[in-house]
């Protein structure tokens, strides 16, 4: 009897093991979406600007170089210039160097979309506290970390440009060649305004060791009083 017994529970329980295995395993529930970054104002091109604060360069060329900042956007070409495009503006930030990772913010992001944006801007060059000419020249770190002034700017623009003025060479700090790819690899585009009144070779420098990206440029002053001017094209060349 107990044979039979076992026999008849064994046979039982082979025929519900199939009717188990069918059984539908619940539904895997969906992951919730991650949620995207909220869009930044559109403008046509956010643009970092990098003045030379290193010891190497002249005594007194740093606040040179924001007074010709200065005046460039008061330029009536460069206002024109700022409103023409599709998006009616740009996006721009100010900031000096010197040694290895030593960029300090000097005017934040703003937008810039009308004359009177230009002048206030111009205006507010004028006030910044740039300190002094110190440490070395290190235009790599310059460029690393210019990138990631871009990074919750708070403006969308299908075009990215850090903008160096300099009348020196790279003496510190990651070399400029490989500051340059990274830059070509976020899509940022890297252009420069040279000083020649201390070395006269720097433009093949720039052109070789430093700009990068889409339509990259170096622009030439020979000296202070060819500055402004050469400072004015380099921004339209920019912009539009």
């Amino acid at each position: 009897m107990r044979r039979r017994h076992f026999a008849g529970w064994l046979a039982g329980a082979l025929l519900a093991r199939p009717l188990l295995a069918q059984t539908p395993e619940p539904a895997p529930q969906p992951s919730p979406e991650p949620k995207s970054a909220p869009a930044g104002e559109p403008v046509d091109l956010e643009l970092v600007l990098l003045v030379d604060a290193s010891a190497s360069i002249s005594t007194g060329a740093l606040d040179f170089q924001l007074r010709g900042h200065a005046a460039a956007f008061r330029d009536d070409k460069v206002k024109a210039a700022i409103a023409a495009g599709p998006r009616g503006g740009i996006a721009v930030t100010l900031a000096r160097f010197d040694g290895p990772h030593t960029l300090k913010l000097l005017l934040p992001w703003r937008r810039l979309a009308s004359a009177a944006d230009a002048d206030a801007f111009a205006e507010a060059v004028l006030t910044v506290s740039a300190g002094q000419e110190t440490g070395s020249t290190a235009i790599g770190s310059a460029v690393l970390d210019a990138l990631e002034l871009f990074k919750g700017s708070g403006f969308d623009g299908p075009r990215q440009t850090i903008d160096i003025v300099s009348n020196g060479f790279s003496n510190a700090g990651i070399d400029p060649t490989l500051a340059r790819d990274a830059a070509e690899a976020a899509h940022v585009t890297v252009n420069a305004l040279v000083i020649l009144d201390e070395y006269d070779w720097l433009e093949g420098y720039y052109r070789q060791q430093v700009i990068g990206g889409i339509g990259a440029f170096v622009r030439t002053a020979e000296g202070r009083d060819s500055f402004i001017q050469a400072l004015i094209a380099k921004l339209i060349d920019e912009i539009v």
